[in-house]
């Protein structure tokens, strides 16, 4: 293990074991501008999100991920737009296994969420997609594949089922006390 890998694992479990689960917005949010790779104005994490690599998960203005998210930075990155609302529980994975590899190899990509997307109560995320500006991930749904712009899906894998109003014009202020 490299003095960096080490570091970054502490850094890991310093925020996932303690840091995460002191209420205090403030305290989390100063410890994660200083470890992720972007922590824009606005941005927020509830209670109980885990963060594997911060360094490569970078959140827009006024995203909020609300409480015990799991956001899988480890190999690949994570941007969010602007907007954006993750929904509890919720995880977005960038790294899995080759299903057909006998030595079970690695496979992944990178995470891509647009502005103003709203990822419902426990969607799973899986590597390599791309969600489109507007987007509604449905509570459960299990994104395999890019979601077009404005697009709502749901289901396992998710599918599209109908579209969004395109005049989006709200700005996130979700801030709750002791969340």
């Amino acid at each position: 293990m490299t003095l960096r890998s080490f570091l970054g694992a502490v850094l890991a479990w310093s925020y996932n074991a303690i840091i995460g689960k002191v209420p205090s917005r403030t305290v989390r949010g100063l410890y994660l501008r200083l470890w992720l790779g972007r922590y824009a104005a606005g941005a927020g994490a509830q209670l109980g999100c885990r963060f594997l690599n911060g360094r490569k998960v970078s959140l827009g203005p006024r995203t909020v991920i609300n409480f015990g998210c799991l956001l899988d930075g480890r190999t690949y990155p994570i941007t969010t737009g602007c907007d954006v609302s993750i929904g509890p529980e919720a995880s977005i994975l960038t790294l899995g296994h080759e299903p057909q590899s006998p030595d079970f190899a690695d496979r992944g990509g990178p995470v891509t969420i647009g502005d103003r997307v709203w990822i419902g109560y426990r969607a799973m995320i899986l590597p390599g997609v791309t969600i489109g500006e507007g987007a509604v991930i449905a509570a459960g749904a299990v994104v395999t594949r890019d979601v077009a712009p404005y697009s709502i899906v749901a289901g396992n894998p998710a599918s599209e089922i109908g579209k969004r109003n395109r005049d989006l014009r709200y700005n996130l202020q979700h801030r709750p006390w002791l969340a």
